[in-house]
C-alpha cells in the first residue's frame, strides 16, 4: 500500500531539514547560516558545485568616507609650496582648477598667510632680486612679470624700489658685453638695432638702452655716433 505524499521531495535528506512542521520567522534567522553550510556540505559530497553567491557590495562604513574638500585642498597648497614660493593668486588659482570651492580656498589661504606660507610680500621681492641678477631684467619688464603672477601693484612697487638704478645700467652693460661677441660679425646698423631690441625686451628704457649701446660700442672701437643722433 502506498504511503500517502506528505509534501516532501524524494532522494537522501538535506542537512539542515527539521521535523516537526514549520519554522517560525524568527528562528530563520537564526538557522539561517547553518543551514546554508549544511547545504553545501551535502552538493559537495554528492559531487555538485555550490553555486558562487554574488559579490557583496562595498561596506561604506569599513572604507571610511571621501576626503574632504579641505584635506584635499591642503595637500595641494602643500604640494604647490614645496621647494618653491608661489603668490596667493598662483594657488587660488590651482586651487580653482582642481575644484575645490571658493569658501575653502579662501579660508585655507588665509590660514597659510597667518603662518607665513604665503607671502606676497617676500615673494615679490624674491622674484625681482633672482630675476634681476639671473636675467637682467629691468624694473619695467620686472613689473610685467609681477603683474602676470597676481602680484598687487603698490606690492610690487614696493619690492622694484631694491633694484638701483646703478646697479640696472651695469646689467644692461653685462647684456651687450655678451652681445657684442655675436655683433662684431654684424654690420653697424644690425648691431645696433639688435642690441638695443635686446635691451628694450629686458625692459630698459630707451634712454638706458641708447647709451649703453653707444658706450659699449665705442669702448670696442665701433662707430656710434649716428646712433645718438637716431634716438635723439
Amino acid at each position: 500500500m502506498t504511503a500517502p505524499d506528505d509534501g516532501r521531495s524524494s532522494g537522501p535528506p538535506l542537512p539542515g531539514d527539521q521535523a516537526g512542521g514549520s519554522v517560525s520567522p524568527d528562528a530563520r534567522g537564526d538557522v539561517r547560516g547553518d543551514v546554508r553550510a549544511g547545504v553545501d556540505a551535502w552538493l559537495a559530497g554528492h559531487g555538485v558545485s555550490a553555486p558562487v553567491p554574488p559579490d557583496a557590495p562595498e561596506d561604506t562604513v569599513t572604507s571610511g568616507p571621501a576626503a574632504d574638500d579641505e584635506q584635499v585642498a591642503r595637500k595641494i597648497l602643500l604640494d604647490q609650496l614645496t621647494g618653491q614660493a608661489r603668490s596667493r593668486a598662483e594657488l587660488a588659482t590651482k586651487l580653482a582648477r582642481k575644484g575645490v570651492p571658493d569658501e575653502v580656498a579662501e579660508r585655507l589661504l588665509d590660514r597659510f598667510e597667518e603662518v607665513g606660507l604665503v607671502d606676497d610680500q617676500a615673494f615679490a621681492e624674491a622674484w625681482v632680486q633672482s630675476r634681476q641678477a639671473g636675467k637682467g631684467l629691468a624694473r619695467r619688464a620686472l613689473a610685467q612679470e609681477l603683474r602676470r603672477k597676481g602680484i598687487a601693484d603698490e606690492t610690487a612697487r614696493s619690492a622694484l624700489e631694491q633694484v638701483d638704478p646703478d646697479d640696472e645700467v651695469d646689467s644692461a652693460r653685462v647684456l651687450v658685453r655678451r652681445k657684442l661677441r655675436t655683433a662684431a660679425r654684424l654690420d653697424r646698423a644690425t648691431a645696433i638695432r639688435r642690441l638695443t631690441g635686446m635691451l628694450a625686451r629686458k625692459g630698459y628704457p630707451s634712454g638706458v638702452a641708447v647709451r649703453v649701446v653707444r658706450e659699449e660700442l665705442e669702448a670696442a672701437g665701433h662707430e656710434a655716433d649716428d646712433l645718438h643722433e637716431r634716438f635723439d
